[in-house]
């Protein structure tokens, strides 16, 4: 369910009262947890935080790197972890930490489909987005890109 907004306040508008509460939130988290140097904007139909392409343009399809995104679905929203899915250990060590919280575990490529606020754990988000500055996702963007 892509949207056709420009800007995120533009999309949250579009969202029913209690998707704008939860994605929010949700959005919060991250901008609270946000390292340096990564932007917030439109991509893709959902918000995005990304690489800015000042910074690093040099990406397989001539886009943006995702870091993370947040978008609102049909049946559930998603919190998309582009970044730690580039990394096997940072997606096993997710994986292993959120289920430790008895959370409802439901994954997709690269991303946490939740249904309600109360299924995602907002500390082991916060602590994911934290944890992986900018210059080190671009630094192995680039040796991935090399190896292939």
């Amino acid at each position: 369910m892509q949207s056709s907004a420009t800007s995120v306040q533009e999309y949250l508008n579009e969202l029913p009262e209690d998707r704008q509460r939860q994605i929010g939130t949700v959005r919060k988290t991250i901008l609270d947890n946000l390292p340096q140097g990564y932007e917030e904007v439109m991509n893709w139909g959902m918000i995005a935080y990304q690489v800015p392409l000042q910074v690093y343009a040099d990406t397989y399809n001539k886009k943006p790197l995702l870091f993370a995104a947040l978008a609102s679905q049909k049946n559930y929203m998603s919190l998309y972890l582009s970044g730690i899915y580039m990394y096997s250990d940072r997606q096993k060590s997710f994986e292993q930490n959120y289920r430790k919280t008895g959370k409802r575990y439901d994954v997709g490529k690269s991303c946490v489909r939740f249904r309600k606020l109360d299924d995602l754990p907002l500390d082991l988000i916060a602590e994911t987005i934290k944890s992986l500055p900018m210059d080190t996702f671009i630094s192995h963007a680039k040796s991935v890109k090399r190896k292939k």
